[in-house]
């Protein structure tokens, strides 16, 4: 039997350092559950007050605090994913999850709450890629939650169904349902080195305003999906075919003089983003399959580009 800890700070500094520790790793697991930076930061800023919120009686009646935390976390977010459908489908246009730009190019002032910039806190790796994100988007919750924390964080299913609400066999189901859909959504990996030089001849095509070397570049059966929330002009259903798509993006710069086009890495893989009078206003994300672009992602909602342009969070 465990004894009460003395008054004083000897016990308790290491347990506020523990438990802050665990912060970098849930926003790395709600960003990938909630395809949103700002929505992570909410979830686990959400886990942490009712942590909190506990007397420290029953704080020090956690066995692991990480493992709880964990669990709160992930139960926030699977509720959030019910209701962010709810939202989606009234969302104007089409809905693509926040793009995250490299650490080295986070615009200083754009961190979260505890003041470490929020794109140090989350790895970078193909798990978080826009193509794997976009997949992340088309599974249930309970898929989306069962498959993210299994596949990608490595916890067993018997901590899973403790979040979930579901057995450890639904659960290992429900991971196993994510994974086909992972599997079917895969194309052909391409070298980084490959995916720069490619995303770099796009640009000089589309600033060349070239067609026919756009064209080229994408594949016959190409998409571009393009977000815009409702706040800037968009293109609000998708554009399918590498020439619909290359003469849509020769229209745009046509109308959009002084536009410059910058290569930067979004969400760990080479993309694009536009900017005007210095302010970014849209972030591409590329999907490749061999030596072809085969999807194109715009975010243009400027809520979503607050860390590209250090206007923090409201």
């Amino acid at each position: 039997m465990s004894t009460p800890p003395e008054r004083g700070h000897d016990r308790s500094e290491p347990s506020l350092s523990a438990i802050v520790g665990e912060r970098r790793q849930l926003i790395n697991l709600a960003y990938r559950l909630l395809g949103s930076l700002t929505e992570a930061e909410d979830a686990v800023q959400e886990a942490y007050s009712r942590w909190y919120a506990m007397s420290g009686r029953q704080q020090q009646a956690v066995e692991s605090p990480g493992a709880w935390l964990t669990t709160v976390a992930g139960r926030i977010c699977l509720d959030l994913l019910g209701s962010a459908r709810v939202r989606r489908e009234r969302y104007v246009g089409q809905w693509i999850p926040e793009p995250l730009p490299d650490r080295t190019e986070w615009v200083s002032g754009s961190a979260g709450g505890d003041g470490a910039d929020p794109a140090d806190r989350v790895t970078l790796n193909e798990s978080v890629s826009m193509a794997f994100l976009v997949v992340l988007e088309s599974m249930t919750p309970a898929e989306r939650v069962a498959f993210v924390l299994h596949d990608v964080f490595r916890y067993p299913f018997t901590e899973i169904a403790g979040i979930v609400g579901r057995t450890p066999g639904a659960c290992r189901q429900l991971a196993s349902s994510g994974r086909r859909r992972i599997g079917a959504a895969q194309a052909s990996a391409v070298p980084t080195a490959g995916q720069a030089g490619l995303v770099r001849h796009f640009k000089e095509a589309w600033e060349a305003r070239d067609i026919e070397a756009l064209v080229g570049l994408l594949d016959p059966h190409a998409t571009m999906i393009a977000d815009g929330g409702g706040l800037v002009s968009s293109v609000l259903r998708p554009v399918e075919g590498s020439e619909n798509i290359a003469q849509y993006l020769i229209h745009i710069a046509g109308r959009a003089p002084g536009l410059t086009l910058l290569e930067r890495t979004v969400n760990g893989q080479p993309g694009l983003v536009a900017q005007h009078s210095g302010v970014t206003v849209t972030v591409a994300a590329f999907g490749l399959d061999g030596d072809r672009i085969t999807r194109i992602w715009a975010i243009r909602n400027p809520e979503k580009l607050r860390p590209w342009n250090g206007t923090g969070q409201t």
